[in-house]
């Protein structure tokens, strides 16, 4: 707790010194109390000046993925975030937060981890998770909706995903159908979304939606056969960018998700998942049951499947669960 207290007690300087005597009428506690959470907080990697006559200024912080950081940068938030849950390493935070729906987490609980030793995507496939490379986030949700109603929530996502690396980085990245942010022709992120329901009633018992953003990566961190497929935001923007901020800014866009969610305010991430896909008015690869077809990617339905055009001017919806979808030369054009 103190070493919390004057933390926060440095911060709210903002770059200033504060004396340690200050400290101790402001806290309540003793100078040595004060020097050993100075200390605590040193060795988390937070750069602490201590200076005679000035006191304590607080002059880094850690690119951390901790409760203090994330909660530093977040803002209040309806229900996603309200309870967090950070771990240096896990096996995977989608499995992380299945087990706690399971101990009975309240709705909203977000697991957040730094390191990923089992990290997965779709169709069961690996997604890689180095350690302080990335954001490894899952937000575990108990929306009273029926199943059908959940069906957008992993497009909706992506959408999520887009905003909040617009509102840190500056750049928005593009969607590749059906849903991973890119940039520069590759991917950002994975998107994971997994849900329980009881098997006598159908009843939804918890919907878990994982994201992995690729932030501080170089291409010697991905394995050989990713350096042409995956890219981070480092690599894109040429300059680091603070996990635990835009950590927070995904909270507050999965909070904003869920709500349209509830509401079925959808209309907004339909327009904009609409205006971000990068498949559109491009011919691309249907991957089916074997089979390889090319089609003219044509439009976004409200159920956010993809319009595509045959050779033969025949158009028809594809869903995410039947087809996967390529560039013509590559991952996506």
């Amino acid at each position: 707790m103190s070493r919390q207290a004057v933390l926060q007690a440095l911060r709210s300087r903002e770059g200033g010194y504060l004396s340690g005597e200050e400290l101790s009428r402001q806290l309540g506690l003793s100078r040595t109390a004060i020097w050993k959470a100075v200390d605590a907080l040193r060795k988390d990697g937070y750069q602490i000046e201590a200076r005679t006559g000035l006191g304590y200024r607080l002059s880094a912080v850690p690119d951390a993925l901790t409760v203090e950081e994330i909660r530093n940068a977040l803002a209040p938030t309806k229900m996603v975030g309200r309870e967090l849950y950070c771990f240096d390493e896990v096996d995977s935070t989608n499995t992380r937060a299945k087990q706690l729906a399971m101990e009975g987490a309240e709705d909203g609980t977000v697991v957040v981890a730094n390191c990923q030793t089992a990290g997965r995507g779709r169709m069961n496939r690996s997604f890689e998770s180095p350690r302080d490379k990335g954001i490894y986030l899952t937000a575990l949700l108990r929306p009273e909706l029926p199943t059908e109603r959940l069906l957008p929530v992993t497009a909706m996502t992506g959408v999520a995903v887009c905003a909040a690396v617009e509102r840190v980085c500056g750049v928005r990245p593009g969607l590749k159908w059906p849903n991973d942010p890119v940039m520069g022709g590759r991917k950002l992120c994975g998107i994971l979304t997994e849900l329980s329901l009881e098997a006598e009633t159908g009843r939804l018992q918890y919907l878990v939606v994982g994201v992995g953003v690729n932030v501080l990566h170089s291409r010697e961190d991905f394995a050989p056969e990713l350096t042409e497929v995956a890219t981070s935001l480092a690599q894109e923007l040429g300059h680091p960018v603070s996990r635990p901020v835009l950590a927070a800014a995904l909270i507050e866009e999965l909070d904003r998700l869920y709500q349209a969610l509830e509401n079925d305010d959808l209309e907004p991430y339909r327009s904009a998942y609409r205006a971000s896909c990068v498949n559109l008015g491009k011919t691309v690869q249907l991957l089916e049951h074997g089979q390889r077809e090319t089609a003219q990617a044509v439009g976004i339905d409200d159920a956010f499947g993809l319009i595509v055009r045959d050779a033969d001017g025949r158009e028809r919806v594809v869903r995410s669960g039947e087809v996967s979808v390529r560039g013509l030369y590559g991952y996506v054009d």
